[in-house]
């Protein structure tokens, strides 16, 4: 499996839901009202972040492929009782794009940390490289962090496990710790399920919204 894949970006949205727990802690939350939620992609190059966001938003399984270069999707998705309006930022892993990147932080509510299980360097720069990164820019912005490719485990013996996933998420005190197969279509929903949990039961002051910094 590779890790970026290119298709078609499409104009419709479908709605989704999850119908369990409760968000009447969130004041933003308003009965009847779409809310609007930005979730950015982010982690190296190759672990199928492309892949994950395509999959979910089309339902298939992509099979070209191509470099990524912030594609962005929309979906609707009903968490607890409440409609919202996905944003999905894709973002590129190489160095190339080391600059450009950062153009795509700013307003994120949630971060997907992501790295693939078949791919240890991947694992450990999430915590030398992208969370020092999203923290530099976004320091009070949730992460959920995910683990991609899980397919993989069933080929691949020395494979990060679910322990040092779970060891990794409270390293980093990521908000959830999820794990996804694009190509087995396992796991996806609740990708973006607990990102959107993840941003609404984040405490924000009612006068006062925190943005990124831009640097």
């Amino acid at each position: 499996m590779g890790g970026s894949c290119w298709s078609g970006r499409s104009g419709r949205t479908r709605k989704r839901s999850a119908k369990t727990g409760s968000i009447l802690a969130d004041p933003t939350c308003i009965p009847g009202r779409i809310r609007p939620i930005k979730i950015t992609a982010v982690g190296d190059g190759m672990v199928g972040k492309t892949c994950m966001l395509i999959t979910y938003t089309s339902r298939r399984f992509p099979t070209e492929y191509v470099p990524t270069v912030f594609d962005n999707y929309s979906d609707n998705l009903t968490v607890d009782g409440q409609e919202f309006n996905m944003t999905l930022w894709d973002t590129a892993g190489q160095e190339d794009y080391e600059r450009l990147r950062p153009l795509s932080y700013p307003n994120t509510d949630c971060f997907l940390l992501c790295f693939s299980v078949g791919s240890h360097s991947s694992f450990e720069n999430i915590f030398s490289k992208w969370y020092p990164e999203i923290r530099q820019h976004c320091p009070n912005v949730p992460i959920v962090l995910v683990a991609t490719k899980t397919d993989l485990r069933e080929t691949q013996a020395d494979s990060v496990t679910i322990a040092e996933g779970r060891r990794m998420r409270k390293k980093i005190s990521a908000s959830r710790y999820i794990e996804c197969s694009a190509k087995a279509n396992e796991g996806l929903p609740e990708v973006f399920i607990e990102a959107v949990r993840a941003v609404i039961k984040k405490p924000t002051p009612l006068k006062k919204k925190l943005f990124c910094n831009f640097l």
